[in-house]
């Protein structure tokens, strides 16, 4: 046994908990167990906790800027976990990662361009590119025994057909949870150097990766790529500090970092959050132990859901994730039809899960399951599911 005790189930409810306590606004009932926005249900260490707490009580709390101390455990972080190597000036302090992208879209492209995705794929993506008028162009993963691939012909083709200005990689994958290999990434960027695409790598999952694979992030390439890079992350999805907005958009070309910040002003923000500031200084200078902790948690999650679907469940497929703690599961051979789909998980299940539709139209029989939670949340979400399913007809 760890030295952290993640079953542990605290009570989220009456916190203003977008997870918890927004049912009635947004499905319209209070009944439903939520499984679906990306944060965790787990409290962070005393250690952490007393760092924030420090600063809480010093009282004042004023515009704020990240000094070296902040600088070199993001540095030591990024080399300890991941091998990267940075320099400080790189780094833009933004308030989250759709943010950065949303900035990056504004300030690479013009209304009117396209801008590539691989759905399915994290909604947002497709949303700041609409919502920035300009246009979605969708690489379509392939979906085959189980597990997905990338189409490298058809992503170079939609490059070239539709003079594609930048890609929004997602890496490790949401939904779908892969952990790209080196050599597929290594093809992306050789096709985008070549075309001359930008590329945003929204890494914001890179630290929980299970046993056998190996994240390699997209600014341990070849130099030659980071001419149109951006890579993005935080320590929100990681330590489950997503409310204190804080994300760190790390450009190694200065004249594309100019161009960023200019866009970043253009928008009105300056500093950042204090706590934000504080929080993610003290995770990755105290949080490793814990996080090593979780992640075997995770695998365990994984482990109770794996062997549940296999014996209770065989007409759902999960699509065995490679990162991330979402879980992909393929319904279609439980329903062919999305209406009733919906009604086996809203109604009859009383789960709050997010829609496969809603990460591109080709997967409306998909479910993403979020099982960062303690293993009793879990075991209760997939016994509802057994019964909401058994009792279908």
């Amino acid at each position: 046994m760890g030295k952290y005790n993640f079953d542990t189930v605290v009570d989220r409810k009456n916190t203003s908990c977008l997870k918890w306590d927004f049912g009635l606004e947004r499905k319209n009932r209070d009944d439903l167990l939520p499984l679906w926005v990306a944060d965790m249900d787990f409290k962070l260490p005393d250690e952490i906790l007393s760092d924030i707490e420090e600063r809480v009580r010093h009282g004042i709390f004023g515009y704020t800027d990240p000094k070296e101390d902040y600088k070199a455990a993001l540095r030591g972080w990024l080399e300890r976990r991941h091998g990267i190597t940075i320099e400080d000036q790189w780094n833009t302090v933004v308030p989250g990662v759709v943010y950065g992208i949303a900035t990056a879209i504004r300030a690479l492209t013009e209304p009117g361009d396209h801008v590539l995705i691989q759905q399915p794929v994290y909604y947002p993506f497709s949303e700041m590119i609409e919502i920035n008028k300009r246009v979605v162009v969708n690489n379509q993963l392939v979906y085959r025994d189980g597990k997905y691939s990338i189409d490298f012909e058809d992503f170079e083709k939609k490059i070239v057909d539709n003079d594609v200005k930048l890609f929004l990689l997602c890496s490790p994958h949401n939904p779908v949870g892969r952990v790209w290999r080196r050599d597929e990434l290594e093809r992306l960027a050789d096709i985008c150097y070549r075309h001359g695409v930008y590329v945003f790598s929204d890494e914001i999952h890179f630290d929980f990766i299970y046993s056998g694979h190996e994240h390699v992030s997209f600014a341990a390439l070849d130099d030659k790529y980071k001419e149109k890079f951006i890579l993005g992350t935080s320590a929100s999805k990681t330590f489950n500090i997503a409310g204190l907005q804080v994300a760190n958009i790390i450009i190694p070309n200065k004249e594309v970092r100019d161009i960023f910040r200019h866009e970043n002003e253009a928008a009105g923000y300056s500093q950042s959050n204090i706590l934000g500031l504080v929080a993610t200084k003290a995770v990755y200078e105290k949080g490793e132990e814990w996080l090593d902790e979780l992640l075997e948690y995770l695998a365990g999650n994984l482990s109770y859901i794996r062997d549940f679907i296999k014996e209770k469940l065989p007409e759902v497929k999960l699509v065995e994730p490679e990162g991330t703690y979402l879980v992909w599961l393929d319904f279609s051979g439980v329903t062919g039809d999305q209406k009733e789909l919906k009604e086996i998980v809203l109604e009859k299940a009383r789960l709050w899960l997010d829609a496969g539709v809603i990460f591109g139209r080709e997967t409306a029989l998909f479910e993403r399951i979020n099982l960062a939670c303690p293993r009793a949340t879990v075991e209760l979400a997939m016994n509802r599911l057994y019964e909401a399913i058994r009792g279908k007809n």
